[in-house]
């Protein structure tokens, strides 16, 4: 998985929960949407997102 991937998982995943945080959305779907994205970013990298989005912000 290249860099850019890696960021744009990254992206997805904030906008899903800036989306989520809106009252009117359908927050199941979203947050179904985000285990699908962590659960694709620990597949190709063998590394959680959580643990990989502090690792960015120090950057």
């Amino acid at each position: 998985m290249k860099n850019s991937d890696i960021k744009k998982l990254i992206s997805q995943y904030k906008d899903t929960i800036m989306r989520q945080k809106k009252k009117n959305v359908d927050s199941f779907r979203l947050s179904e949407k985000l285990k699908e994205i962590e659960h694709r970013y620990y597949h190709e990298t063998g590394r959680t997102l959580k643990s990989d989005l502090k690792e960015f912000k120090e950057n």
